[in-house]
């Protein structure tokens, strides 16, 4: 079964990122690369990714056949999702023991979520 691991972080928490010193960023980075070793070494790791902030995001949407691109978010978002992981594991147990080892996991909340095919709307 495929899995989506989402990593959410906010304004907030990425502020204490940023004055963190050097050690401890390089820490956390090691941690992502391990996890994400461990996953492609185990043949479960499909893909990974971690996203701009969300000032960088356009939002689209097509209105009477015409594409309309506006600028990110809403102002009001406290949350945004900052990564993901797509992997393909034999449970939701496994998912979640990759999910809690997403550095994120101590501070902020980190979502799994089963992949669907399409054609499981059949």
């Amino acid at each position: 079964m495929k899995y989506l691991i989402l990593i959410y972080s906010n304004p907030e928490t990425r502020q204490v990122w940023d004055t963190l010193p050097v050690e401890q960023r390089s820490a956390g980075l090691d941690a992502y690369a391990k996890l994400t070793g461990d996953l492609a070494a185990s043949g479960e790791l499909i893909a990974n990714a971690a996203l701009a902030q969300p000032s960088a995001a356009k939002t689209v949407t097509v209105s009477q056949g015409e594409i309309v691109v506006s600028d990110g978010p809403f102002a009001e978002v406290k949350e945004y999702l900052a990564g993901i992981y797509l992997i393909e594991c034999e449970s939701e147990q496994r998912a979640i023991e990759a999910a809690a080892r997403v550095p994120e996991a101590q501070v902020m909340r980190i979502e799994v979520r089963p992949v669907i095919e399409l054609s499981d709307f059949l």
